[in-house]
């Protein structure tokens, strides 16, 4: 029985906000916080929320997409310098089968009108899962959803 070849793929994002890095990594680095943004958008339900914000802590994540399938996320945190930057693995399920492992990198750094962020992810997709860019676009959903709540702006559309 042949197994397909694992598909590698890295991307980087770089967005500014206009708050400082305290703020902007206390959006990531509070339970409170992440629950304001991190989750599915519309016709995503949340069914488990885990959140121990220290290294060799670890995220959950589990919601159910409507009529469809369950998004299941798991990070560790491997390394956090408060303000600075959030190193984790993590892996993602749907409908229990695994379907990719990533290494994120998130940075913080200061400038004139708030913070950098980048962000850079290396992920695997395994057994033949086809990704076609999606990680990426899901991942500039979620930093929209951190843009509008560092703004404290209502983005309904993009609410579970």
């Amino acid at each position: 029985m042949s197994h397909p070849k694992p598909a590698h793929d890295m991307f980087t994002i770089v967005r500014s906000y206009k708050s400082p890095p305290a703020k902007v990594f206390a959006a990531w680095s509070t339970a409170q916080g992440k629950a304001a943004w991190f989750a599915g958008g519309a016709g995503w339900t949340e069914k488990v929320r885990e959140f121990d914000f220290r290294v060799g802590g670890q995220d959950r994540l589990v919601g159910k997409w409507k009529d469809e399938f369950t998004s299941d996320y798991r990070a560790t945190y491997h390394d956090i310098t408060p303000d600075r930057r959030i190193v984790t693995a993590y892996d993602l399920r749907l409908d229990g089968k695994l379907i990719s492992v990533s290494l994120a990198t998130v940075t913080f750094e200061p400038e004139a009108t708030g913070t950098k962020l980048t962000m850079v992810e290396q992920g695997v997709f395994v057994d033949g899962y086809e990704d076609n860019g999606s990680r990426e676009q899901g991942t500039n959903s979620l930093l929209d959803r951190l843009r509008a709540h560092l703004e404290g702006s209502a983005m309904e559309s993009l609410r579970p």
